[in-house]
């Protein structure tokens, strides 16, 4: 079943890289957007080196498609008026121009950093309170709350993925709980563009782990699990909150002015 052209912004990153491997095949067109220099590596793959500074700027980009996936925005702690920048103004730009050129369907990079301040021993489920782990995690409450906005107000599909630890393999003790493969990065992006009967949903895109601590939601269901590669990292068992080391006062004091 084709997904129809699909715009997907931050296309140059790493989560870009493996959402465009997964769509590739499935759409009709692929319009891949960055601010980075892209090339095309297939015939349906159209390449758009672009900022997303306001709605009018990116309503140019998506006019007529019938999804977008917003990517793009600071991946890590930063000081907060950066990530309002980034990751607060540039999703609102993309949700505003979804409205006005009507594509109705909009998926939203989340993350688990949202919820990171959570006890490790505590299994967590999207339905409970936000408990980000530092200002990076409070800029994508901010992006969850404007996607609810768009999809109540003014009737946008909006599906919020609550990113994993992607990565080729887990390789510190904290990715046994936190891993996302590749091949399930894929699979969930995937899900939430073909899913039906969807106003807002946010749901987190996490491997099948074992010790994961993120309950998964009905659709995608992931097929690799962290465990396997136990033996080959070290551990100490000291994690006491879900977000690990971002969870600790210096990896926020560093971006706050004194």
């Amino acid at each position: 079943m084709s997904i129809g052209k699909v715009v997907v912004t931050g296309a140059a990153g790493l989560v870009g890289g493996v959402v465009r491997e997964a769509l590739r095949e499935r759409a009709e067109q692929l319009v891949l957007v960055d601010r980075r220099e892209l090339a095309a590596q297939s015939p349906n793959e159209r390449v758009r080196q672009a900022e997303l500074d306001s709605p009018e700027a990116v309503a140019a980009l998506v006019e007529g498609a019938d999804a977008i996936v917003h990517l793009a925005g600071v991946p890590d702690e930063a000081p907060l008026p950066d990530l309002l920048e980034g990751n607060v103004l540039g999703t609102h730009h993309v949700l505003e121009a979804a409205r006005r050129t009507g594509v109705r369907r909009v998926v939203l990079a989340s993350s688990n950093r949202l919820t990171g301040c959570y006890p490790a021993a505590q299994e967590i489920s999207p339905e409970l309170p936000p408990r980000p782990d530092g200002l990076y995690g409070v800029s994508k409450v901010a992006v969850e709350a404007l996607g609810r906005l768009y999809a109540d107000k003014f009737g946008l599909e909006v599906l919020c993925l609550r990113i994993g630890s992607l990565e080729s393999e887990p390789t510190e003790e904290r990715h046994l709980s936190t891993w996302l493969s590749p091949r399930d990065c894929g699979g969930f992006f995937l899900d939430a563009l073909t899913r039906k009967d969807v106003t807002f949903l946010a749901l987190y895109a996490v491997s099948a782990n074992t010790r994961r601590f993120w309950r998964l939601s009905d659709g995608y269901q992931p097929q690799d699990d962290a465990e396997r590669y136990a033996g080959r990292i070290p551990q100490t068992g000291g994690l006491d909150l879900q977000g690990g080391d971002f969870a600790s006062p210096a990896y926020t004091l560093r971006h706050l002015s004194s």
